[in-house]
């Protein structure tokens, strides 16, 4: 199924974008490309493949979701503070980001 320009101006418009017309074009052979592929994986035999089924309420998920939840000490302030490379006032200092 190709995808047009009509259709990504469809969908931009759904999703409240303006695009240029050099976006337009550039984003119309991208999603065709993502169709072609998700054709291809239509084409896989996966009639031997267990359909997948989320765990049960019961069941854990991973070892994290079946611990006990107990509280621990921390660290504390004066030890964290005093292993940081830098820190004033209480607070860790780090770079400015922005």
């Amino acid at each position: 199924m190709p995808i047009t320009q009509t259709e990504v101006e469809k969908i931009a418009d759904l999703a409240n974008l303006e695009l240029t017309p050099d976006e337009k074009q550039s984003f119309t052979v991208q999603l065709a490309a993502i169709v072609e592929y998700i054709d291809q994986l239509n084409e896989l035999d996966t009639s031997g493949v267990k359909p997948w089924q989320p765990a049960s309420a019961g069941e854990a998920i991973n070892s994290c979701a079946s611990r006990e939840d107990t509280v621990e000490p921390g660290l504390g302030q004066k030890a964290a503070l005093d292993q940081a490379p830098d820190h004033d006032e209480g607070h860790f200092r780090v770079p400015r980001v922005i």
